[in-house]
């Protein structure tokens, strides 16, 4: 399907809508491939990104556009993450550390990861990008032609027109154009979140992430991350629901005086607040949203904008990369063809949705919500979050479900994971509330 002639950059072949982590990275793959790529989106050194700390499938992936493991660490943009640790502020701990018979046959997965300093992972990823001969254009998307399910032309704020044969939004969660201008059927998890944090110099460097809860039962958890993104500097943030920010900033206090008095719980951060004066914090909102059917007939969403996966999961870098790989190979696929094949882009859809709905439902019904954690308490609460969580993203990451039948078979998986958390937590709900029932009338 030939380009509009009033179309501006007739020579690409694909539009790449969004210049983050995923739109870079399939960039990257469609012109490895011999495609010529357009995309338009803002300079990323602009950004101030999130999602410093990596799951145990990212190293392969970024080693796939061209970042090993081994680089990012000498250059500095990367630390080694080899445990993540859950720390309450009564001073209780537990260790999480991936199995050893994931580094075993058949799976063989990398037992390290690592933690990265997102800005400069940017900068070394636009590196690849440009010199792949992909052309950016410093532009944003403001209107989008379709012809029935297909998109046919995109408007740019410069006025710009372009038509090309295939599409592909990386525009963000807060963007999401394609699934904003086909109405795209959505679940969402949990409510607003807000997420602040700054950082920090330190004189050494932990191996690991480490996680903070007060551990006192709250309806709805919040958590503190303390991420070590260079060999002296730490991230530190925290995450609350964004009711909870909101009646905060009603008493009068600044996002300075909240992050503080968070920080303010936990000895570690108390000590460090003593000796430094961190920067202002930086502060982003989010809702964890999963859309379905995100693939049509010359265009595909990637990234946040298919799916935004909560961040203590881990697994925003390797959602980004792994659409962005599994959406390249669609269009390389299809390269000559009018559109994608129906079954095909059917597969991609249920295999984002899937991961997205088991990470974001696992972490929402198991640590988030009360009923199980309070139940087992936060430590245990973590033990039936992680083991599940690390296992299946470690055995995708291993057997890439690719065909009808392999797609199905983890889906169902996936879905049976999802129903025994919404199970339990059902369980745990009703349980609670007999107890309350037999306390009333005991004192009745």
């Amino acid at each position: 399907m030939a380009p509009i002639p009033d179309a501006a950059y007739p020579f690409a072949d694909v539009t790449v809508i969004g210049s983050g982590l995923a739109g870079m990275a399939a960039c990257i793959h469609l012109a490895k491939a011999g495609l010529d790529v357009l995309c338009v989106g803002p300079d990323p050194s602009a950004t101030h990104p999130v999602g410093e700390s990596l799951d145990w499938s990212a190293p392969a992936l970024l080693a796939g556009v061209g970042l090993p493991m081994e680089t990012l660490i000498a250059e500095g943009i990367a630390t080694y993450k080899r445990h993540v640790t859950l720390k309450l502020a009564d001073g209780a701990e537990r260790h999480y550390v991936p199995g050893e018979w994931l580094g075993r046959p058949p799976f063989n997965v990398e037992l390290r990861t690592m933690h990265v300093d997102r800005t400069r992972l940017n900068a070394a990823l636009r590196k690849i990008f440009l010199r792949c001969g992909t052309e950016l254009l410093n532009d944003r998307i403001v209107d989008i032609e379709t012809q029935g399910n297909r998109v046919a032309a995109v408007t740019t704020a410069q006025g710009k027109r372009i038509a090309t044969r295939w599409f592909v939004d990386a525009s963000g969660s807060a963007a999401s154009l394609f699934p904003r201008t086909f109405k795209l059927p959505s679940i969402e998890y949990g409510p607003s979140k807000v997420a602040m944090w700054s950082y920090f110099m330190v004189p050494e460097l932990v191996e690991g992430t480490s996680l903070y809860a007060n551990g006192c039962n709250p309806p709805y958890m919040e958590w503190t991350w303390e991420i070590p993104v260079q060999a002296d500097t730490i991230s530190v943030g925290y995450v609350a629901s964004g009711a909870a920010i909101k009646e905060k900033r009603q008493q009068g206090l600044s996002v300075d005086e909240i992050f503080k008095s968070q920080l303010g719980h936990f000895s570690r951060f108390r000590e460090l607040l003593r000796t430094t004066e961190p920067a202002e914090p930086r502060v982003t909102s989010f809702r964890c949203r999963v859309h379905r059917k995100i693939a049509g007939p010359n265009w595909l969403v990637i990234g946040e904008s298919a799916a935004m996966v909560d961040p203590m999961t881990s697994n925003g870098v390797t959602s980004a990369l792994r659409h962005a790989e599994e959406a390249s190979r669609l269009i390389i696929h299809a390269r000559n063809r009018r559109e994608l094949p129906r079954l095909r882009r059917a597969m991609y859809s249920q295999r984002v949705e899937g991961l997205a709905r088991f990470f974001n439902c696992g972490i929402e019904k198991v640590m988030y919500d009360w009923p199980i954690r309070n139940r087992v308490g936060v430590l245990s609460a973590g033990d039936v979050y992680t083991v599940p969580a690390w296992s299946l993203n470690s055995i995708y990451a291993r057997l890439r479900p690719r065909g009808v039948l392999a797609t199905l078979l983890f889906g169902a998986a996936l879905s049976s994971f999802r129903g025994l958390a919404s199970a339990y937590s059902a369980f745990c709900r009703r349980r609670n509330v007999l107890i309350e029932e037999v306390a009333s009338g005991a004192e009745a």
